[in-house]
């Protein structure tokens, strides 16, 4: 009786193969998934043309990182910001990935002997540098207004890859991470620009 069962299951896993491979794919090339994230757009709200976020496409391996309540404020606050400039959607994400880089996000304080000299806030600035004050570079619009003071500075920021435009700001040790945060912004910026 245990031979007849386990024949009978067999015959019927075999029958269920056989259904699934002559109902799967009549080609052998495999199809391709796009593994770009896909930003989720309000249906009351116009969507954000992805074109212009990444216009460059993006360079190298791309970092992602899960965000809290803290960092989505900070994301909005740098979106705000960006748009009260005047400034365009590429300039949030030039702006994101630049706070994703330099703080996650995060607005830090002083951090003691783990800080890089007195860099303080979401885009890590230097008030010793001439940024602004403590209470001015933590303060998430003051300091997104002074980045993009500076990148409107920069000649041609929009036509540079996000990574040269951010570190001509920025003049960090490090000049190539900030592109490894690009697709997160993009993302990020259209998400929550219309929001």
């Amino acid at each position: 009786m245990n031979s007849f069962i386990r024949n009978s299951v067999l015959g019927i896993a075999g029958l269920a193969f056989a259904g699934g491979v002559a109902a799967g794919p009549l080609t052998d090339t495999p199809t391709p998934v796009d593994a770009a994230p896909v930003a989720a757009v309000q249906a009351d709200k116009p969507a954000v043309d992805t074109g212009k976020l990444i216009p460059h496409g993006v360079q190298g391996a791309q970092s992602r990182i899960d965000l809290s309540d803290e960092q989505v404020a900070n994301t909005k606050a740098i979106i705000a910001a960006t748009k009260k400039a005047g400034m365009d959607e590429r300039a949030a994400v030039v702006s994101i990935a630049t706070a994703l880089q330099e703080s996650k996000l995060e607005n830090l304080g002083h951090l003691g002997d783990r800080n890089d000299h007195d860099s303080q806030g979401l885009f890590q600035q230097r008030p010793s540098s001439g940024w602004g004050t403590v209470e001015q570079i933590t303060d998430p619009e003051y300091s997104t207004t002074a980045f993009l003071k500076g990148l409107k500075q920069v000649d041609g920021w929009q036509d540079m890859p996000l990574t040269k435009a951010a570190q001509t700001v920025q003049v960090s040790a490090y000049p190539d991470h900030y592109a490894q945060w690009e697709q997160l912004a993009a993302d990020l910026v259209a998400k929550h620009w219309n929001s």
